[in-house]
């Protein structure tokens, strides 16, 4: 079986994450082909579209959400993120196992004997009339019935056992807003997709698939870590046949789809800023293929990240209007000049003025 290294995987990851070459797809394609966006930071999508297409308007992202052709809902690893309204109706049934288990996991002590299903019916009873519903409003009204359990662990349960969605104006650009509810059946028109056998279940393959169209390479466990799922073992013993197979350094079985890129470990990758909790990264259990093990850290902690020949070198941030990058290894000549220019690209797309300024830190010793 071939092997695929470090830098192999690296490249084939930048391909397939739109970060080796700008593509020309439409915002809401991209938003599609990269399985949705990591959205708990309203702002932070634009960004990570920024970094991939090839003409990226703010406004059209804008337009999507406006528009009900993307939502942002809790979906993958119990994490808010920005989807489009066909993998939202297609793909929440099949969370909703793991949302229920991961909201129990944070808030055991406070929903102790308390049946999420009751919660789930009180919550659908008060959302009937379609009124948008700030996240503390749900959590008082549901208090009114269960108060040992607190208004913010209720709201949470709620966003876990009822299909919801945050409207706009969150997650606009350059907008501040707070988080206002409502059924995702109100907001699209219908339901979600109901549940398929495990054994049968045509949205997992297609999930499946999916993930490695847009993370490939990849193990089960990447796919695991991922969705939140447990590792969808049925829907990849149903398609194991359309793929491809390969391991890595470790040994790790990596499964692909046959024709999709996987290009010379050699090809040049350009500088790239990345959002905070990007899926690049957090889209993995097996991180390696481009941020080290020493760093790994960084990419929960909600710190954005710049790559440099295709891996996490830097953090970023916006300190005072100007772009702040902190490396976090030597940076060569060429480097440094190569980051201040994207750097600057990155400040004069976030800027409200004329100011396009960037700094990059001294290289740790």
């Amino acid at each position: 079986m071939t092997v695929l290294d470090t830098r192999a995987l690296n490249r084939a990851t930048l391909a397939r994450q739109l970060l080796l070459d700008c593509a020309d797809l439409s915002t809401r394609d991209a938003v599609a082909h990269l399985c949705g966006l990591q959205a708990q930071e309203p702002q932070e999508p634009f960004v990570g579209l920024w970094s991939r297409l090839r003409a990226f308007e703010p406004a059209a992202l804008s337009g999507l959400l406006t528009g009900r052709r993307v939502v942002r809902t809790h979906l993958m690893r119990r994490t808010v993120h920005l989807l489009t309204a066909e993998d939202v109706l297609a793909w929440r049934s099949r969370h909703e196992g793991m949302l229920r288990q991961r909201v129990l996991g944070v808030y055991r002590r406070e929903l102790d004997g308390i049946d999420l299903d009751t919660v789930a019916e009180a919550g659908r009873a008060l959302l009937a009339d379609g009124e948008p519903r700030s996240a503390a409003e749900i959590g008082r009204a549901l208090a009114e019935r269960w108060p040992a359990a607190g208004p913010r662990a209720l709201a949470e349960v709620l966003f876990d056992v009822v299909p919801v969605v945050q409207l706009p104006p969150r997650g606009l650009w350059r907008t501040r807003a707070g988080v206002r509810l409502i059924p995702l059946a109100s907001w699209l028109g219908r339901e979600a997709d109901p549940p398929s056998p495990e054994g049968c279940d045509p949205a997992a393959q297609a999930m499946a698939r999916r993930y490695l169209a847009a993370f490939g390479p990849a193990a089960v466990a990447d796919l695991r870590a991922w969705s939140g799922l447990a590792g969808l073992p049925a829907a990849v013993a149903a398609i194991r046949d359309e793929l491809v197979s390969f391991r890595d350094e470790r040994g790790r079985e990596l499964l692909d789809l046959p024709d999709a890129p996987r290009p010379d470990p050699d090809t040049p990758a350009p500088v790239r800023f990345l959002p905070a909790f990007d899926n690049a990264i957090l889209g993995y259990d097996d991180r390696s293929r481009i941020i080290d093990d020493a760093h790994r850290g960084i990419s929960v902690a909600g710190e954005r990240a710049v790559l440099v020949d295709g891996r996490v070198a830097a953090t970023w941030t916006i300190r005072d209007g100007t772009v702040v990058v902190t490396p976090l290894r030597r940076f060569t000549r060429a480097d440094r000049t190569a980051v201040a220019e994207q750097g600057r690209e990155l400040a004069a797309f976030l800027s409200e003025g004329d100011s396009h300024r960037v700094t990059v830190a001294a290289s740790p010793r």
